[in-house]
């Protein structure tokens, strides 16, 4: 064995999955961070193409993070926006959380005011032609606690506001919280077109999500081995209503788990999926990249 054997492990394990072989019907990659991922833009767009994953929507957290995203997709015909805060944003934003999403360390509470504040500029970000959706959004009772919660809810029901007001996709950011979830959809009304990104539930939510005609986004979380529950929704949900994702860098598909994750692999994922479908990936292929034009209104 070489004496650098083991760092040559290492490194796999930090490096990037190879390319996979490319699809034959173009797709979309519904939900993506691009600015979270190594390289530029044109770099990751670029590569993406290479393997038939020609569209992809790049989903803001935070102010900072909705600004970037409209800015791109308007640089990038390929590259769709959507807007929000992300539902741990809301309570730091009111309490100086410092475990939110933009892990930007302890500050002072800014209150509700400040929260208007940071909708009212997600609500003019919503306006603009390229920004095709107001998400991730929703509720995550898994990073915020108790205290938390108020803040989410009043963030997400603002969000769903805006999405039907702007005519945009809802994108929903959903962790630990199903009912809560769909106790707040039912209660606002849900805009036209709502995604459940990174879909989490089972296969009895997965039909519930089917009645209100929700579209159900998956992830490489899907291919890992302890998420039979996700491949059993799979299973139930209508192909009109099913959406592929990376959400990288996260969520990397198997047998790349715990590599960085990139919209190129999203062929892995895909196959995967047609394979709990029990059809050919041509035909999943061709539905999702339906569904996302349809999903997104581009």
């Amino acid at each position: 064995m070489p004496s650098n054997a083991g760092q040559s492990t290492k490194d796999d394990k930090n490096s990037a999955p190879p390319l996979p072989p490319p699809l034959t019907v173009p797709v979309a990659d519904s939900h993506t961070h691009l600015d979270m991922q190594s390289g530029t833009v044109e770099e990751g767009l670029a590569k993406a193409a290479s393997v038939g994953v020609t569209t992809v929507v790049q989903v803001g957290c935070d102010i900072k993070g909705s600004r970037w995203a409209a800015e791109t997709a308007a640089a990038h015909d390929s590259v769709h926006a959507t807007v929000a805060l992300h539902p741990n944003e809301a309570p730091r934003i009111v309490h100086g959380d410092p475990d939110g999403w933009s892990r930007q360390g302890a500050r002072e509470p800014g209150g509700d005011a400040a929260l208007d504040e940071a909708l009212a500029e997600i609500d003019r970000l919503a306006g603009l032609a390229q920004v095709k959706g107001v998400g991730e959004t929703g509720l995550d009772h898994f990073r915020t606690g108790p205290e938390g919660k108020a803040a989410q809810e009043r963030s997400f029901r603002a969000h769903i506001e805006i999405a039907k007001r702007h005519g945009k996709a809802l994108v929903i950011h959903d962790r630990d919280a199903h009912a809560d979830v769909l106790r707040v959809l039912k209660e606002e009304g849900a805009p036209e077109r709502t995604v459940f990104h990174c879909y989490s539930g089972d296969a009895e939510m997965a039909e519930i999500c089917a009645r209100e005609g929700y579209f159900m986004s998956f992830a490489g979380n899907v291919t890992f081995k302890n998420a039979q529950n996700l491949r059993d929704a799979l299973a139930v949900a209508p192909l009109e209503l099913v959406l592929v994702e990376t959400d990288a860098p996260f969520l990397t598909p198997a047998p790349y788990r715990g590599r960085p994750n990139a919209p190129y692999l999203i062929p892995v994922t895909v196959r995967a999926m047609a394979a709990v479908r029990g059809i050919d990936e041509d035909t999943l292929a061709t539905a999702l990249a339906a569904n996302t034009a349809r999903a997104f209104g581009y």
